[in-house]
């Protein structure tokens, strides 16, 4: 008799701890699902040259967007296109080989700085960096 109650509570328990998370997931689906399109990046390539250039000119950074270093500072600056489905091609600028890791955490995050800088570029004409220095 026991260990038939001992099997009733817990299987009480775990059928409210399914409940919870269940509701817990409706509540929140954001939480536990994305909506926005995962891009990818890739290194910039002989047939993509002449795209890369005219959008290197119009790229409003002077620093990688995701340390703050100044661009050049170690050496070539790598250059990706960054692809998400249904999403133009995006020009990316890193010092670095190490920093698309970083860029690639949160995508969202350092698009919107380059589209922070690109319109701060409009109104002034300039290449913009925010003056802080990076992690590296």
């Amino acid at each position: 008799m026991k260990s038939l109650l001992t099997v009733l509570t817990f299987s009480g328990i775990l059928g409210i701890a399914v409940s919870l998370t269940a509701a817990e997931k409706q509540s929140n689906p954001s939480s536990h699902a994305t909506t926005a399109p995962v891009g990818k990046l890739i290194k910039v390539s002989e047939k993509d040259a002449a795209w890369a250039a005219k959008e290197r000119k119009a790229y409003p950074l002077t620093v990688c967007v995701a340390s703050d270093e100044d661009l050049g500072s170690m050496g070539d600056s790598p250059e990706y296109i960054y692809r998400a489905d249904g999403q133009n091609d995006r020009l990316v600028v890193f010092c670095c080989e190490g920093c698309e890791e970083d860029f690639l955490k949160e995508p969202a995050k350092y698009l919107a700085k380059i589209d922070a800088a690109r319109a701060a570029k409009t109104k002034t004409g300039k290449s913009t960096s925010d003056g802080h220095q990076g992690k590296h």
